[in-house]
């Protein structure tokens, strides 16, 4: 005779498939930028740095960055940070506009998420960032980059939707 699982058994089971299955997806679904860190650290000394520029109003405000420029430095991103300086930041550039998403994983600070256009124009932007949430945060249009700033930096810099962003990313567009 063949015990057969019951309801519980069968119930438990199925909820943690699922959530594993959800969890492995979930870099596809959100075109792989929600992707848990793999591999070792990297020092954020090693990421390329430069400057970003964006026009609010009149004046010009200016951000030193790092450039997450590979996957593996997509899915670090700001983990593990504990403090970012005003007017510092980092910089996502994919290579095309697509739907992008983004999860707080292992990320200590709120940040503000901006999205920008393949034009170079910011989007949409996404304040005050829950520390380690794995809601995803999504863009609401393909975006080609994301930029990653302290939490209220955008509202206290004036930072809106259409602004004009000024990277080398966006200058051969």
């Amino acid at each position: 005779m063949i015990a057969m699982p019951t309801r519980n058994d069968f119930t438990r089971r199925t909820t943690r498939r699922s959530a594993l299955t959800l969890l492995a997806l979930l870099g596809l679904v959100t075109g792989g930028s929600a992707c848990a860190q793999s591999g070792p650290l990297q020092d954020l000394d090693t990421f390329p740095r430069g400057k970003l520029q964006i026009s609010v109003g009149k004046k010009q405000v200016d951000f030193d960055i790092w450039v997450a420029d590979t996957p593996e430095r997509q899915s670090q991103g700001l983990m593990f940070v504990r403090s970012l300086p005003e007017q510092r930041g980092m910089l996502f550039v994919h290579e095309s506009p697509k739907p992008i998403g983004m999860w707080m994983k292992n990320t200590y600070i709120p940040l503000d998420m901006v999205f920008i256009d393949s034009q170079g124009h910011i989007q949409q932007i996404v304040a005050q960032t829950t520390p380690h949430s794995l809601e995803t945060i999504r863009s609401n249009q393909p975006a080609l980059a994301v930029l990653e700033i302290g939490g209220g930096e955008a509202q206290r810099l004036g930072l809106k939707p259409g602004q004009r962003v000024r990277h080398p990313a966006f200058a051969k567009r």
